[in-house]
């Protein structure tokens, strides 16, 4: 039996990181239903467009940082499920605005911005990779 796969249709809130594509230290990749925007190899800002909550931007920060970028940003709430990350839903009536400066402030590496991105060793060439153990 062939396997149908469906194909995955592309984010509509990609756009948003045009302004970072000149960056040479940019880098946009697939993490989990998100597109990521990564920046000196630390994961900034995400989105994803589907329903809510999972229908905006993500600023991929700590908890520390909270309280001053909802200073800033006062739109920013914590996300319902990952709440230590900021959410700014698209459904907001200042959604573009906000957004654009979020991506302004990660352009300029504000420091409350970033976690340190997943960093997965690889497997030398030829290396089988280990069995689980029974027990």
């Amino acid at each position: 039996m062939e396997m149908i796969r469906k194909k995955k249709k592309a984010n509509s809130l990609l756009w948003l990181f045009e302004p970072l594509e000149e960056d040479p230290r940019y880098l946009c990749k697939r993490f989990f239903s998100f597109e990521a925007a990564y920046l000196d190899g630390r994961l900034c800002l995400a989105v994803v467009d589907r329903g809510e909550p999972w229908n905006g931007m993500m600023a991929c920060t700590s908890r520390e940082h909270h309280t001053s970028l909802q200073a800033e940003f006062p739109h920013l709430k914590p996300h319902p499920v990952l709440g230590k990350w900021l959410y700014l839903s698209q459904l907001h009536a200042e959604f573009e605005s906000v957004a654009a400066e979020l991506v302004a402030a990660a352009r300029k590496r504000d420091p409350r911005l970033g976690i340190e991105g997943d960093v997965r060793k690889k497997r030398k060439a030829g290396r089988a990779p280990r069995k689980k153990r029974r027990g």
